[in-house]
């Protein structure tokens, strides 16, 4: 139990705990001293001011303790410990909550939780031999003692035969983790967007949209429109850009009439041009005319 009380002899060690706090990280950086509490019988922590600029509001902590019907007091340990308004680094997130989209670069790995809320099993059953093996009889636990009968081959088993139709994966989206994706694409690309506000209509009836299968398909697809904003991404079918292949539909050029080139007559051209006419006789002085 602590005692309320500090011992006398435990309480007037202060020199003592100074020299201590000195000692162990300089007389710099140990101010002045702030005060004494008792921590147990014959056991006394001294607080002094720390001057350490990095460690603002912190504190230094020297306890110090004799032994009963000892004269002698002893130093203990002496640590440095925040103060009420000490600057504190912020609590520890785990790198799973600290994670955002977007941070995982090459070469990292995702590690994801057994129990994610956001997966499900793919497929459920054990690798037993099918009805029509030659080792079944209907017994779980049957067990082949005949070396000549072999055992069940691998396409009659559940997990080659998952594998072979494609659905080896041992979880799959659940239906959370599905809403969460398709709260997320809505949100990026879907109707509330200042895009798709004033697009002139939605992907539904652009030809730029490539169907995705699975139950999403109802809501989604992905763009392919390369001057579109969401181009590869995966937009709502209420989503809209102004890249709607039925937006704007660029006329026909005009198609130039044909030339047509007549060799059958011959026109004469003047190469050069006739000084006899004009206004201005050839022959007149330069004065006349107005020039200098």
């Amino acid at each position: 139990m602590r005692s309320r009380t500090p011992d006398r002899l435990c309480a007037e060690a202060v020199e003592l705990a100074r020299q201590a706090a000195d000692e162990a990280v300089g007389a710099e950086v140990v101010g002045a001293h702030l005060g004494a509490r008792a921590e147990g019988e014959r056991v006394v922590t001294h607080t002094f001011e720390c001057l350490d600029a990095a460690y603002r509001g912190w504190h230094w902590a020297v306890t110090v303790a004799r032994a009963p019907r000892a004269k002698v007091v002893t130093l203990d340990e002496t640590v440095l410990l925040p103060g009420p308004d000490a600057v504190l680094a912020p609590q520890w997130v785990p790198w799973s909550e600290r994670l955002r989209p977007g941070d995982l670069g090459p070469g990292d790995l995702l590690p994801t939780d057994a129990q994610d809320l956001r997966l499900e099993p793919g497929w459920t059953g054990e690798d037993e031999p099918a009805p029509n093996s030659a080792v079944f009889d209907g017994e779980e636990d049957l067990e082949v003692t005949d070396p000549t009968v072999q055992p069940a081959p691998a396409r009659a088993q559940i997990g080659a035969v998952a594998e072979e139709l494609g659905m080896s994966r041992a979880r799959v989206l659940s239906r959370l983790g599905l809403h969460l994706a398709a709260d997320r694409w809505e949100k990026a690309y879907g109707p509330q967007t200042a895009m798709a506000q004033s697009a002139p209509a939605n992907c539904t009836s652009c030809g730029f949209l490539i169907p995705i299968g699975g139950s999403l398909g109802q809501a989604f697809g992905v763009c392919g429109n390369e001057y579109g904003p969401a181009d590869g991404q995966i937009v709502s079918l209420a989503y809209g850009c102004g890249g709607h292949s039925e937006a704007a539909v660029l006329p026909a050029p005009p198609v130039p009439a044909e030339l047509i080139l007549d060799e059958t007559v011959v026109e004469p051209m003047q190469l050069h041009p006739d000084r006899a006419g004009g206004s201005v006789e050839p022959d007149a002085p330069a004065e006349e005319l107005g020039h200098s």
